[in-house]
C-alpha cells in the first residue's frame, strides 16, 4: 500500500498542475513557465519577477515552516537564486523540496544545503555543514571537525591509544593542494560540551564509493543510462565529506531533529517521498491530497493541459503560537 502511494505521488507530481491560492490568483504559474525555458538557466529581468511572485504565493507556507532563528531575506535569496536552475523540474516537487529545506531551518546555499535536479525532480540534499548546524543545535555538541587528508600529509591513527592522542593529522599548510596530493581520507570527530571527544570517523574513497552505491538510486539510475549527472558524480568530495559527518551523526547524542534530517536525507537517496520525514509533516493529511492530486491527473490525461487541475499538497498555514508550541514539543525527545 505505502509503495502504491508512492507511485501515485510521483505520478501527481509529473502530470498534476499547481494549484493557485486565492490570495494570490492573479500571480503566474512560474515553475511552469520556468520550464518552458530552454539552453538557459541564467536568471532575465522577466523571470526575476515571475519567481519572486511565485515565492509571494507561497510566503505563507515557508514562515510557517522556517524556524523563528532563521534569516528569512538569506533564506529566500537563496531560493530566488537557485529557481532557474530547477526549471525543468515539477512545480509539485520544487514546493515540496523547498519546504522540507526551510522546516529544517537550511538555507539552499549550497553550504548548508542543496536543492538539486534528478530528471524533472526537486530533491533537498542537506550538506555536511547542514548536519553540524543540526547538531549544535541539539545543544550537546561543542565543536565539530570536518576534514580531509592528502597523500602528502603527516598523520596517524591508532584507535586503542587515548583521545585525542589516537588521531594526528599534520598537513603542511604552506604547500598547495595539488602539491600535497589527492585527497585519501575524509574525517570528521566533535567535542562533546563538558570535554569529551567523540569517535573519529574515518572514511576511505573505497568507504565512500561503497555507501555511493548501495545507498544513492540517482547515482545508480545514472550510471545505468551511462549519464555523469548525479550529485555523486558531480559533487564526489562533498558527498564524501557528508558521508563522514552522518556517520559521525550517530555516535554524538543526537536530537529528534538530526534524527528526522537523517530519515529525509535517505528518502532523497532511494528517490521517495522527503517531505513527510520532516519536522511536523501531516503525513496523513499530505498523502490523502497526494492521493487525490494522482487520482484527478489520471482523470484529465485524455483532456487537454490547461483543463488540468489536480491539487498540489502543501502545507496549510496554522497560527503561529501553535507551530511554535509544535516545535517546542518535538526539541523535548531524544533518540
Amino acid at each position: 500500500m505505502t509503495n502504491d502511494l508512492k507511485s501515485r505521488l510521483r505520478a501527481a507530481r509529473t502530470r498534476a498542475a499547481a494549484p493557485v491560492e486565492e490570495r494570490h490568483d492573479q500571480a503566474a504559474d512560474v515553475p511552469a513557465q520556468l520550464a518552458d525555458v530552454k539552453g538557459t538557466e541564467d536568471v532575465a529581468p522577466a523571470m526575476d519577477k515571475t519567481v519572486m511572485a511565485w515565492l509571494a504565493r507561497y510566503s505563507a507556507e515557508f514562515e510557517e515552516a522556517l524556524p523563528a532563528h532563521i534569516d528569512r531575506s538569506s533564506f529566500f535569496a537563496a531560493v530566488r537564486a537557485i529557481l532557474p536552475k530547477l526549471a525543468r523540474c515539477t512545480p509539485a516537487s520544487t514546493l515540496q523540496a523547498l519546504l522540507t529545506c526551510a522546516k529544517f531551518g537550511l538555507v539552499p546555499d549550497e553550504k548548508h544545503a542543496v536543492i538539486k535536479r534528478e530528471g524533472t525532480t526537486a530533491v533537498f540534499v542537506p550538506m555536511a555543514q547542514g548536519f553540524v548546524d543540526l547538531m549544535y543545535r541539539s545543544g550537546a555538541v561543542a565543536s565539530v571537525h570536518v576534514g580531509e587528508i592528502r597523500a602528502g600529509d603527516e598523520y596517524s591513527y591508532t584507535p586503542t591509544a587515548p583521545s585525542p592522542d589516537d588521531f594526528v593529522h599534520r598537513p603542511d599548510l604552506t604547500k598547495s593542494k595539488a602539491e600535497r596530493g589527492d585527497v585519501v581520507l575524509c574525517y570528521a570527530f566533535a567535542w562533546l560540551r563538558g570535554g569529551a571527544r567523540s569517535q573519529v570517523i574515518i572514511l576511505s574513497r573505497e568507504d565512500a564509493e561503497a555507501i555511493r552505491d548501495e545507498y544513492s538510486a540517482a547515482y545508480q539510475a545514472a550510471k545505468a543510462e551511462g549519464r555523469t549527472d548525479s550529485f555523486w558524480h558531480t559533487h564526489f568530495l562533498d558527498m564524501w565529506r557528508k558521508s563522514c559527518v552522518r556517520r559521525l551523526a550517530k555516535v554524538v547524542p543526537m536530537s529528534a531533529e538530526l534524527v528526522a534530517l537523517v530519515k529525509t536525507d535517505d528518502a532523497g537517496e532511494a528517490g521517495q517521498v522527503q517531505v513527510l520525514h520532516a519536522p511536523n509533516p501531516e503525513d496523513a493529511r499530505l498523502l490523502a491530497e497526494a492521493e487525490a492530486a494522482s487520482k484527478a491527473a489520471e482523470a484529465s490525461q485524455d483532456m487537454p493541459t490547461h483543463t488540468i487541475t489536480g491539487r498540489l499538497p502543501v502545507k496549510r498555514s496554522q497560527p503561529r503560537r501553535k507551530a511554535s508550541k509544535a516545535r517546542r514539543s518535538g526539541r523535548k525527545h531524544t533518540v
